[in-house]
């Protein structure tokens, strides 16, 4: 009974919130108005930092280490939402808990997911699943897309400082560009038969398809599916039968798949190590490196060649 009270409450305060909030409007002065723009994950916050610069305030709701598959919206988090005049949000089912939130809020300001920048022919779906796979950032080309996505739409909602905007994008596409490419010159030194990532669930078949690494992973592409029995077995043949030096563990997933796929493989007469550890649904800490969307895509690009290649981390 109390499983069906909860939302119900959330979804009258998200009504409440939104009835008694204004429309949401551009800001009418200098950058002492900057827009209030909120976000669910870190990846499309540095985008709009890097696009709106001074003239945005951004929010994340979702920092370090927190799974967006599994993510509930707070009573803080929703008095946040509807405080703020633009909202964008991954879409493609990655905050499959906050699509009923979303709708809401959406009646009466901007809310965007980003996704849907990405062409439906790009859009990967993981087999057995009915819904696609949101892990777009793991592409840095179609990340680009998203850069542009988020451009525009600064750009419709403040339109004197959409050149600016612009102007912001490119130096910032010029970036991932740099990114792009150092990602796969770097994926190139694995020979191709050592081109195996195997990770804790699937975040990273945008990541394989652009740059040429097999994938597997024993859980699906949210983490709200458990990983069975037999995809642990799956995944710990592969290993054995492609020798598979190392595989990753995830900042935003616990270690404990990952650690028995390990000893399954020991089970077997054979051994593998654990590489380190990737970002995949989250980035790092603030003010460290892997808090920017270069940062998290370059450290998981040196982890995984280094490992593969059996050389020190970097």
């Amino acid at each position: 009974m109390r499983l069906r009270i909860i939302p119900l409450l959330l979804s009258m305060l998200i009504a409440a919130l939104v009835a008694c909030s204004p429309a949401a409007s551009a800001p009418q002065t200098e950058s002492t108005n900057a827009i209030n723009v909120v976000t669910t994950i870190g990846m499309i916050a540095d985008v709009v930092k890097n696009v709106g610069g001074e003239w945005v305030n951004v929010t994340q709701l979702m920092g370090p280490g927190v799974d967006p598959h599994l993510y509930t919206a707070t009573e803080n988090d929703v008095a946040t939402l509807t405080n703020a005049q633009i909202i964008f949000y991954g879409g493609l089912h990655l905050e499959a808990r906050m699509t009923d939130i979303f709708e809401q809020i959406g009646k009466s300001r901007p809310v965007i997911a980003v996704g849907e920048a990405v062409p439906e022919d790009r859009v990967l779906s993981a087999a057995g699943s009915e819904f696609p796979d949101p892990h777009i950032w793991m592409d840095v080309e179609l990340w680009a897309l998203v850069t542009e996505k988020i451009t525009e739409e600064l750009g419709k909602f403040d339109p004197p400082n959409a050149a600016t905007y612009t102007a912001n994008a490119e130096a910032y596409q010029a970036q991932l560009a740099e990114l792009d490419k150092y990602a796969q010159d770097q994926i190139n030194r694995v020979p191709a038969e050592q081109r195996v990532l195997v990770t804790a669930h699937d975040a990273f078949h945008y990541f394989g398809a652009a740059y040429g690494i097999d994938v597997f992973a024993p859980q699906g592409i949210t983490t709200a599916a458990e990983a069975g029995v037999e995809d642990i077995r799956r995944t710990i043949q592969v290993i054995v039968d492609r020798q598979v030096p190392a595989i990753f563990v995830e900042s935003s997933v616990p270690p404990d798949i990952v650690e028995a796929i390990v000893a399954g493989v020991e089970a077997q007469g054979r051994t593998v190590a654990i590489g380190g550890s990737l970002f995949s649904d989250a980035m790092g800490n603030s003010g460290t490196p892997e808090g920017t969307y270069s940062g998290m895509i370059r450290h998981n690009v040196d982890t995984i060649v280094s490992a593969l290649l059996g050389l020190p981390a970097e």
